[in-house]
């Protein structure tokens, strides 16, 4: 391998590995303040993100969580300017929604929280969006699935037709041996009967 004979390779290898499977962010927003992203979906995708607010706590010295921070979440269609999602949630909490139409979208948080007209909250936002397949086509799953139905039925009388066969075959075997059995013993009773007369 390249990279064994190449041990500085393997630091960027692994920092490239890294990259990739990093798929969620976190940003800072202060009190009234709107964050937005904008992310291209083709028609009928689902889309779920979820987001967790943590605000500064000057006595601490840390960012804690505060059960009366809520986060406002807002998606619009940017092309037709239809509101898709319009939502306030605890400061933990997930979204969903389906794009309608193909096109930029534009994902939008804020905090709905402000302790008093002079004091600022700083909030620590973390926010993981996962982009999934499109919806189903459910009237293609119900044609699929009585496609696969009808193969299974068609499936279960070949099996039924099959097992008949096989009695049918056992039924034949036990009269074949029945009679090879008979005719053998008459054979063994011809042959003693001759040497004893012969």
């Amino acid at each position: 391998m390249a990279i064994l004979r190449h041990p500085r390779l393997l630091p960027l290898c692994l920092l490239l590995i890294l990259a990739t499977a990093a798929n969620a962010l976190h940003f800072y927003l202060d009190t009234n303040e709107k964050r937005c992203f904008v992310e291209e979906l083709p028609t009928d995708t689902v889309v779920e993100g979820h987001y967790r607010a943590l605000e500064w706590s000057e006595k601490d010295q840390q960012y804690i969580e505060n059960p009366e921070l809520g986060i406002l979440v807002e998606v619009n269609e940017m092309e037709t300017g239809h509101n898709v999602v319009h939502t306030r949630g605890p400061s933990d909490s997930r979204f969903t929604f389906t794009s309608h139409e193909a096109g930029d979208h534009s994902i939008c948080l804020s905090s709905n929280y402000g302790s008093s007209w002079f004091s600022s909250t700083h909030i620590r936002l973390h926010l993981d969006i996962v982009v999934g397949s499109t919806k189903a086509d459910t009237e293609h799953d119900r044609s699929h699935v009585s496609d696969l139905s009808q193969r299974l039925r068609d499936l279960n009388q070949k099996l039924e037709d099959i097992r008949r066969e096989q009695q049918y075959q056992r039924e034949r075997e036990a009269n074949f041996r029945d009679l090879s059995e008979s005719t053998n013993s008459r054979a063994c009773a011809a042959a003693f009967e001759a040497v004893f007369r012969g």
